[in-house]
């Protein structure tokens, strides 16, 4: 079909989705990649890092048209306290621009559009409050109030009932975006049976899954990638954890796993290092470095080599929701996983010769010892199993289904 026999949908990232190199950049690039392929696409996000504005012209290929609006951190913050003041959860005005609002009326007027996907629940009130006609497919990937409500469990004080707020503030807004959906989706099934225990029972017959894959011939331990020079890793003895390292659950982890499982390490190993690879590396990830054997590396170009050569890959997740991407990557790169019952929920039937669920730190000590101190083969079986399992085309296979007026 020509793109000009298309019919129009409006795409809506909270994030801008480019490059897919993080959990929902990856999601939300790889939707873009399959509506453009079925619809003309009119996209619209945010920008909150200035890195990112070199990648607007690489969107042209995936969209008819796009429009952004750039966020400045603080800003956000300033318009997110307002939610205190209201009955608003937070997320709602720090996402909030009236100069996009105004794009997003303009696209759908401009453009005659019917149908709209929605990436993130903050994005919803762009649809709903002026355009209750479109079709409307809502991904939540997964429950954002949830993961309030696990972070409010470590906090105390004024911490803890900003947190228990902001839990129930969202889940109320998330609920009332189900309601005015046509289609609701989470990443896992898991996560589809739990939001469907909290909604009405007219909504529930529109809560649907739209899983996530995973570019296996990219995360391939055969294919050529590059390593930064300041990190030559092939001669290091070493563990990995890969993520943005500015997101508060990947920071817990890494701070868990350096409190109650690396010490136990070093006795044994003292020359062994424990690398944590990901962008926007905060001041107090910054800081782990200063003990033996951890490497920040922050933003990398390319975290393949990290993974190809690291004896194993952990993801000690203690607040976790929907699919750890992270975790499917490593086995496509055929390592050895180390990960915790949250860490692994939402993937299901995987090998487990390679693949370690543990919550306990001192036999979480004692398994990295034995990937560190040992002649490790490819963890062959993760790889097929994600290639067989986790092919991008075979995941967004259903979102034109939820397209479709005629069926919800």
């Amino acid at each position: 079909m020509s793109s000009s026999k298309k019919p129009a949908v409006l795409f809506l990232c909270h994030r801008i989705p480019f490059p897919p190199n993080k959990g929902e950049k990856i999601a939300a690039f790889n939707i873009l990649k399959y509506l453009h392929q079925h619809y003309q696409v009119h996209l619209g996000y945010f920008i909150d890092d200035p890195f990112d504005e070199q990648y607007i012209r690489k969107l042209d290929d995936y969209c008819s048209s796009q429009f952004h609006h750039s966020m400045n951190k603080k800003s956000s913050l300033i318009r997110g306290a307002t939610a205190f003041l209201t009955q608003q959860p937070i997320t709602v005005p720090y996402y909030y621009r009236p100069q996009f609002d105004r794009s997003v009326s303009q696209t759908i007027d401009k453009h005659n559009i019917k149908k709209v996907v929605i990436f993130s629940g903050a994005m919803a009130q762009y649809v709903f409050d002026k355009h209750q006609d479109l079709h409307t497919v809502m991904n939540f990937v997964d429950i954002d109030s949830d993961k309030w409500r696990q972070y409010s469990d470590s906090k105390t004080g004024l911490s803890r009932y900003v947190y228990q707020r902001e839990h129930k503030q969202l889940q109320r807004y998330e609920i009332d975006i189900a309601k005015r959906s046509n289609v609701s989706c989470f990443v896992t099934p898991a996560e589809v049976d739990t939001f469907k225990a909290i909604v009405p029972e007219a909504v529930k017959q529109r809560v649907c899954v739209l899983e996530n894959g995973l570019d296996s011939t990219f995360f391939d331990p055969r294919a050529p990638s590059t390593l930064h020079e300041d990190f030559n890793v092939q001669h290091d003895n070493y563990l990995v954890f890969t993520g943005a390292m500015d997101y508060w659950a990947n920071i817990d982890a890494v701070k868990w796993f350096v409190k109650n499982v690396w010490p136990t390490v070093l006795e044994t190993l003292p020359d062994a290092k424990f690398y944590i690879v990901g962008g926007g590396a905060t001041a107090e990830v910054k800081q782990l470095q200063t003990q033996q054997g951890i490497v920040v590396t922050d933003r990398v170009v390319d975290i393949r080599p990290y993974l190809h050569h690291a004896k194993a890959v952990v993801a000690p997740m203690q607040i976790a929701r929907g699919v750890q991407n992270k975790i499917l990557e490593a086995m496509a790169m055929a390592k050895p996983v180390f990960t915790t019952t949250l860490g692994i929920e939402g993937i299901t039937g995987y090998p487990d010769s390679h693949n370690f669920v543990c919550d306990t730190p001192s036999i979480a000590s004692q398994w990295c010892i034995k990937q560190l101190t040992q002649n490790n083969t490819p963890a062959l079986d993760s790889r097929e199993w994600i290639i067989a399992n986790y092919s991008w085309p075979s995941k967004m296979a259903p979102l034109q289904e939820y397209l479709n007026e005629s069926r919800y």
